[in-house]
């Protein structure tokens, strides 16, 4: 009974010896630290941000109508003519940057900087016209205000002699 109990408990400090062996290997091959290699024709940082800022912006507007009244139009092809690359260059460049998390970082940060900078000035620029726009109706209907109050006296006179009594 006393060698049986042993056994056990060598066979328990064996495998607790095995599992941290298991474990520690599973640790080290989970951590991978993967930094890819430059690509040759790599985007540059601030070309990439612009890119980016142009990519949410079209993809925003994939669901908005157009001019022609038009919705679901595909517009990354334009953005990327608009830069002057393919598909393929971005793709390398996106992957290169994302093994890279801190470069990554910095460009989505400096892309949402800069499109938030576009929000206000454009939401200013929408403020002022609709206050122009208001003011503009209001000094319209200031002038033609006696007008508006005649043709409301006729439309209640009307009602009055057409109903009868």
């Amino acid at each position: 009974m006393i060698k049986l109990k042993e056994k056990e408990s060598h066979l328990i400090a064996n495998m607790k010896n095995i599992s941290y062996l298991l474990i520690s290997i599973f640790m080290i091959s989970c951590t991978s630290n993967t930094i890819l290699e430059k690509p040759k024709d790599l985007i540059s940082k601030d070309t990439m941000s612009l890119l980016i800022q142009q990519m949410m912006i079209s993809s925003s507007a994939k669901y908005v109508k157009n001019k022609k009244l038009e919705k679901k139009i595909e517009y990354m092809s334009l953005v990327y003519d608009q830069f002057k690359i393919d598909s393929i260059r971005f793709q390398t460049s996106n992957l290169y940057y994302m093994s890279t998390i801190d470069l990554y970082r910095e460009i989505f940060e400096d892309a949402k900087a800069n499109l938030e900078k576009q929000k206000t000035f454009y939401e200013e620029i929408n403020n002022r016209r609709d206050s122009i726009r208001s003011d503009s109706l209001g000094k319209v209907r200031e002038k033609h205000k006696k007008k508006f109050e005649k043709l409301d006296s006729l439309k209640a006179a009307d009602l009055e002699i057409k109903t009868p009594i």
